[in-house]
Order: C-alpha cells, then sequence, then structure tokens
C-alpha cells in the first residue's frame, strides 16, 4: 500500500481534554485505572477516525501515551530510571504492567526525585529526559504496546501507521549518569528496533514510522555513517517483512535525512517544507517524499495555491505525499466550538489542517471535488482577507517603534545599579522568594467559572481574588520569606493573562494544546499589531503592597515568552512583533514603579525554547530575543531590581545570554536536572544575581531538609555568596498548599541554615 496524504502525528490529551481529567483522577484513586484506559483508548481511535474520515489515506499511531511519547519509548525499551525499577507495579485493568515505575519517573515518589523534563526541540511541548548510563541494557518490554497496535490494526486496517521515536532522536535527548555517551547504546537501540519489526509485520500493518527530527541539527559524520548503517540493517528487515519504513524528520529542512537514506532501503522520507524551506537535495527518486507542506505547528490557513505550486514542483522529482509539516500535537484540536473569533477565516486547527492535507492530496492527483474548488477559492478569499485588513496594522505601533534606538535597550552599569539596589532594598544574605504564582485552589477555579458565567459580577469575583492575595501574603509572612508574591489568583496562565488585556492578541475558550502530562494551555493568538490600552498588573500589585512591609514582586511575562507561547503571525518577522509587546511591557514596568514596586520580574522561560535548530540562525534570534527584553526592562532606574525567570530548558549552553539580558536576578530551574546550570555560571564567572532552583515544583513530593540543604550548599560552592538567592524551580500554581507550606519552610530553613554559616 502506497499513500497519497498522511499526517505526523496526533494529539493526545483529547478535544476537551479528557486524558488530563481521566490521569488527574488516576493519580487521586488508582483504582480508576480501568477508566483511564478507556480514555486513552478511545482518544486514540477517535483520531484515527477523523483522520481516515477526512480522506486522508493514512493514519500515524503511536500506542496510547500516558504522559510523554519519549518516556513511552522509555518504557518500551526497557531503559525507565534505576531507581524506579524496585517500584512494584499493582495490577491496573488495562494499563501497562509497567505503569507505576512510568509515573514514577515523570512525577517522583515521597522518596524518589522524577526524571529532568526539557523542551522538545524549539516548542513549547516538554519531554521527560531518559536517563541512561554505560550499564544500560535494552531490554524490550513491547507487549502492551503491541496488543494495542493489533486492536488499533483490527479496527482501522493497514491504514495504521505504527510511530516509533528513532534511535539517533532517542539517544541524543538523553542524560547518562556516568557521563559516559548515550550514543554508544546507537547500534542497540537499532538492534531492539530489529526485534520489534518483525513483531510489528505479524501485525498486518504495512508501514512503520521512525521520528528522527534530530536529523535536522548538526550531527559528526561517524555517527551519521552509524545511523545509515542502523536504517540499512532496519530496511533490510523490513523488506523481508514486506513492510516500508518512513523517516520521519521536523522543526527543519530534512536535507541532511534525505542525503543521508538516499538509497539506503528506506521507503520515504518525512520533511518539514514549512520551516525548512523547500529547496531539497538529489535522492534516488524511488523513496517516497512525505511533504509536510501543512504548518503543524501554527494555526493559519494554508495557502492552498503556494502549497500546490510546490507540490507539483517535487512530484517531478519522484513520488510525493502529501502531509503536515509535524505532529499536530502542537495545534489545537478544531476551530468547531470556537465562537464569533474575529479573524475565524484566517485560521485552521488540528481538523481543519487534515481537511487540507486531504484536499492538496486530491488537487496533486487530479482528483478534485467541486468541495476542494470551493476549499480552495476559500483560501484565496482568507489570504487576500488578512493581506489588505486594518486589522493587522497599527499605525502608532509602528511609529514608536521606528523612534526606537539604542538608548532605549540600555541601563547603566552593573556596579552602580547594585549600589543603589543594596540601599534601597537592604535584603538579608541569601534572600528568599518564589517565582510568582502560588496554588490555584478549587475555590479559585469555581470564582472563575462563576464570573464566566454570570453568576458572579465583577465586583464579587475582584473580591475574591483581593481575598486570596491577603490570604497569599499572610502565608508568606508566616513562612518567613524576604521578597513577597501577591500569587497570581486572577491569572488562568502567565501569557494569556495578557493576551486578554494586548490590543492585537486574541483569546480563544476550546483551543487546548498539551504542553506536558497532564499540564495544557490555551495559546492566544497574535493576529495583529500590539498595544496594550491600559495597565494590567498595577492594580494588584497595591492590594499585595499594602497588605505588607517586605518588597513585593511585580509580576511580568517577557516579549520573547509571550511570543513563544502563542501562536504568532507569520506575516513579520518575529523580532518586530517582540518589540511591540516590549514597548507594553515597557509601559507597564513604568506604571508599577510609580505605583511603588522595587523589584519587577520579567519572565523569559521560554528564551532558550525559540532558539532556532541550525547554529549559524542563531545570532540573528539571540540579537532580536535579548534586545526585546532589553527595550522592556531599560528604562527602569538603577535602584528598580529586575529579575527573570528561565526554566526546562538546557541553559548550560546559554549562560553567555542570560548575562546578556542584563537582568539583576536570574532564577532558574535547576533542582530536577541536578544543578547543572551551576558548573556553567562557575565557568562563566557570573556577575549577575542567580535564583538556581532549590525545589523541584512539577512533582507532587516534599523535599527533604537534606536535599535543599545539599542543593544550597552546592549552589554556594558556585556562585558568590553576595549574588545567590533560594527559591523553587518555578511557580506554584499546580501544586497544593499542604506541600506547597512544607516544602517553602524547607526551603527558608536551608536559607536560614546556611546564613547563619556564612554569618560565623
Amino acid at each position: 500500500m502506497t499513500f497519497h496524504s498522511t499526517i505526523a502525528g496526533v494529539p493526545r490529551i483529547g478535544p476537551d481534554r479528557e486524558l488530563k481529567k481521566a490521569l488527574e483522577t488516576y493519580w487521586r484513586d488508582s483504582s480508576t485505572g480501568r477508566a483511564l484506559a478507556s480514555t486513552a483508548t478511545r482518544l486514540t481511535n477517535d483520531y484515527t477516525d477523523t483522520v481516515l474520515n477526512a480522506g486522508v489515506e493514512a493514519a500515524p499511531y503511536a500506542g496510547r501515551s500516558y504522559y510523554d511519547a519519549i518516556l513511552d519509548t522509555s518504557a518500551l525499551l526497557g531503559t525507565l530510571p534505576e531507581r524506579v525499577l524496585d517500584i512494584e507495579d499493582h495490577a491496573n485493568d488495562g494499563l501497562p504492567p509497567f505503569i507505576d515505575r512510568y509515573f514514577a519517573a515523570a512525577r517522583g515518589t515521597k522518596t524518589q526525585p522524577a526524571s529532568a523534563m526539557t523542551k522538545w526541540f524549539d516548542t513549547n511541548y516538554h519531554y521527560l529526559v531518559p536517563e541512561l548510563s554505560a550499564s544500560t541494557r535494552i531490554q524490550l518490554e513491547d507487549q502492551a504496546w503491541l496488543e494495542d497496535l493489533r486492536d488499533q490494526v483490527t479496527r482501522a486496517g493497514e491504514s495504521v501507521r505504527p510511530v516509533l521515536i528513532g534511535a539517533l532522536t532517542y539517544l541524543s535527548l538523553s542524560r547518562t549518569t556516568d557521563e559516559s555517551d548515550a550514543l554508544d547504546h546507537l547500534e542497540e537501540v537499532f538492534d531492539a528496533y530489529a526485534r520489534l519489526l518483525p513483531r510489528i509485520a505479524d501485525r498486518g500493518v504495512t508501514w512503520v514510522q521512525f521520528d528522527e527530527p534530530s536529523l535536522v541539527t548538526a550531527i559528526d559524520k561517524a555517527v551519521l555513517d552509524r545511523v545509515r548503517a542502523g536504517y540499512e540493517k532496519l530496511a533490510g528487515i523490513a523488506q523481508d517483512k514486506g513492510l516500508k519504513l518512513l523517516v520521519q524528520t521536523y522543526f527543519g529542512d530534512g536535507n541532511q535525512a534525505i542525503e543521508l537514506l538516499s538509497g539506503s532501503g528506506v521507503s520515504a522520507f518525512g520533511v518539514d517544507l514549512v520551516y525548512g524551506g523547500t529547496e531539497l537535495p538529489a535522492w534516488t527518486g524511488d523513496e517516497l517524499l512525505v511533504a509536510g507542506v501543512v504548518d503543524g505547528r501554527n494555526v493559519w490557513r494554508t495557502d492552498l495555491d503556494a502549497a500546490l505550486e510546490t507540490l507539483k514542483a517535487l512530484k517531478e522529482r519522484g513520488p510525493v505525499a502529501v502531509s503536515t509539516s509535524c505532529s499536530l500535537l502542537h495545534v489545537p484540536y478544531s476551530l468547531e466550538r470556537e465562537g464569533d473569533l474575529v479573524v475565524r477565516d484566517w485560521l485552521a486547527f488540528g481538523y481543519e489542517k487534515i481537511q487540507e492535507v486531504a484536499v492538496l492530496s486530491r488537487l496533486l492527483r487530479g482528483e478534485e471535488t467541486d468541495e476542494d474548488k470551493a476549499a480552495v477559492e476559500a483560501a484565496r478569499a482568507a489570504k487576500a482577507d488578512r493581506d489588505s485588513s486594518d486589522l493587522t496594522h497599527n499605525s502608532e505601533v509602528r511609529a514608536r517603534q521606528d523612534a526606537i534606538t539604542d538608548a532605549d535597550r540600555t541601563r547603566d552599569d552593573l556596579k552602580v545599579r547594585r549600589e543603589a539596589q543594596q540601599k534601597s532594598l537592604n535584603l538579608p544574605p541569601l534572600p528568599t522568594t518564589t517565582i510568582g504564582s502560588f496554588p490555584q485552589t478549587s475555590e479559585i477555579r469555581a470564582a472563575r467559572a462563576k464570573h464566566r458565567k454570570g453568576e458572579i459580577d465583577d465586583a464579587a469575583y475582584t473580591q475574591a481574588m483581593r481575598d486570596e492575595v491577603a490570604d497569599v501574603i499572610r502565608r508568606q509572612e508566616e513562612l518567613g520569606l524576604d521578597v513577597l508574591v501577591h500569587g497570581e489568583p486572577e491569572r488562568n496562565d502567565m501569557v494569556q493573562y495578557f493576551s486578554e488585556q494586548l490590543e492585537g492578541y486574541l483569546s480563544t475558550e476550546f483551543a487546548w494544546v498539551q504542553s506536558y502530562g497532564s499540564r495544557c494551555v490555551r495559546p492566544p493568538i497574535i493576529y495583529g499589531d500590539v498595544s496594550r490600552p491600559n495597565p494590567m498588573t498595577v492594580d494588584w500589585y497595591k492590594v499585595a503592597a499594602d497588605l505588607t512591609d517586605k518588597p513585593v514582586k511585580g509580576m511580568l511575562t517577557g516579549p520573547v515568552t509571550m511570543l513563544a507561547w502563542s501562536f504568532v503571525r507569520d506575516d513579520q518577522p518575529l523580532g518586530v512583533t517582540a518589540d511591540q509587546v516590549a514597548l507594553a511591557l515597557r509601559d507597564e514596568i513604568d506604571d508599577l514603579v510609580a505605583a511603588g514596586a522595587q523589584i519587577i520580574q520579567v519572565d523569559e522561560p521560554a528564551i532558550r525554547e525559540l532558539l532556532p535548530l541550525r547554529k549559524e540562525d542563531q545570532p540573528e534570534y539571540l540579537k532580536w530575543a535579548v534586545g526585546s527584553f532589553r527595550l522592556a526592562t531599560s528604562g527602569a532606574a538603577n535602584e528598580i531590581q529586575i529579575h527573570t525567570h528561565m526554566c526546562y530548558s538546557e541553559f548550560n549552553e546559554l549562560i553567555d545570554t542570560v548575562s546578556d539580558l542584563n537582568a539583576d536576578v536570574t532564577s532558574i530551574e535547576a533542582a530536577r536536572n541536578g544543578m547543572q546550570v551551576l558548573k556553567a555560571l562557575k565557568d562563566e564567572g557570573y556577575e549577575l544575581g542567580v535564583g538556581p532552583g532549590v525545589w523541584d515544583i512539577h512533582s507532587p513530593r516534599v523535599p527533604s531538609q537534606e536535599e535543599v540543604d545539599t542543593l544550597v550548599s552546592d549552589a554556594l560552592d558556585s556562585v558568590d555568596p553576595s549574588l545567590l538567592w533560594i527559591n523553587p524551580d518555578c511557580g506554584l500554581k499546580t501544586r497544593g498548599w499542604e506541600e506547597t507550606t512544607s516544602s517553602l519552610k524547607v526551603l527558608v530553613a536551608a536559607a536560614l541554615s546556611a546564613r547563619d554559616k556564612l554569618n560565623a
């Protein structure tokens, strides 16, 4: 069977976040395992049916996933962390036999930390980092996966294409606990897949997909040679068993993969023609090119005319199938349930993208229907409307951007600022603080829901949130924290909250996207020039500041993160949009300072996330990313202490960039990855204030006093004590009050103990 249309991958969480709800129920009550398994199965089946019923010929199938595809691969290969292997798995109807070890790796236990979590390439999706060592042995635990595949093929036939994470990508994203090289296991993983392929063939499929996004990054030639040999081996086995192999790349050009695997026996290459360009190298011409012309990462409608022109040109070089640029994991499920969106006709969510793939495939084969012709006309009309719309252009914003100078991105010397801040703030050594949010309790969510439904008015809702702020301030004072926050009870999400108050942004109601595990977000859409009609956070800052004599941080989300965690307009450079957001934040900072704020935190957790995968593209990105942050913050006077926060990315390689941001204090996620950032800070001779996180807040466990004391001690070995802050890894909105209070008591005690030692 050769297909003419497909998609690169599928979402898991459900259009109504059904898997999230089932997961969180199971974590509270493990007797609900059957319901969890049933939910995961139904969602998987429904999406396969959606793809095939839309006229797309082949549907990818990765099996039932309960948290993350990389974690699924670790379970399949028998490489879950050693520290969870002794956990006894309980019988759970319908769930894989390793489920307790699986969730222990994902979330930690009372005695064991969770695996490190970081960003999936340059997206806002997070994956669980595999932990390997020189002694790791690959041992397939494939029974549950193969049973799921059999059931899916029984219901949907050979149109189902199983998907596996490729050996190179899996190992490139792994860490080792003994400083060995994870790629030493490359042949061993290929051997495991060689054993798996015949078992897959026995389940009645025709194609197998190996996801290799790492092939769009720079890879040493010696490693590439080993990868080629591995796929030649798999292709030989596949041919013997009547299988065809598709190697799928995304997030950049697939040229390296095509050059590497052409003539290897691999039957198809999947390439991203949206983010990777359409200039492809020569290949044998026998392989199927799975052309990702429909954007799987953004929500704009496809220009069907331009996509078809690209496809026709490629078809002259060999067989072509139409696909998405990457998995539809990264976009919402469907526009169907959304209300009257001002730019609705410009948009395409997951279901609409599936339809676009089917239409393009029929057009390419000359089999278009009247409905397809109507779809092309609608796409043309939407493009023309967007190109000419006044909604995208604000002359005042453009004029202000044109007037930006280098001075607008520059603060005074660090030494001058530090002296002014020490005098104005008078903080103790090793000051303690949190990152911003506190638990979003059921009471907060209930009040928000009632307000949204009109069951309580604005005044009642505001008073409920003011009461929450008062409670958070009281709790922080009782805990003895030095710099307080208002807790952000009024904020639904750190990006969405601001987007709802900025012009040029559009919010949705049902456009949920998985971020990790059961965590979902609704990324807003930037469709036009961004501006700030009114102050956004000043009133909430005043509520908190009036309740305490301690300093309270003003809390903002930085310009790069406002872009990274939104669906961004694609009709102008990202740096232009980032500066527009920065100017809005600059005005907000001015208003916070006027209201009395002496410390303002401008979070940039996503600055590493958007770093281009190709090194030659990184300097230009870093220039505008750093420039936009400095534009937002450089209007602050010397005595105003600017903080920023970064999390769940590999920051070791970007310490220079962290310095270039020129924030007075940077808090960085560190506890979950074993404080790896400390070495980079020490090697860099870092001179700015820094708070490497000492409590992993994404795990439900309360850290022991010994653990946190050790992390603080490690930090003091690498950072000048006068520069060190003590804080958690990230915000606390997902945690409960019991674990939050217990953990912060440990954190404060560790800081006080270390402070006493410094003073001794």
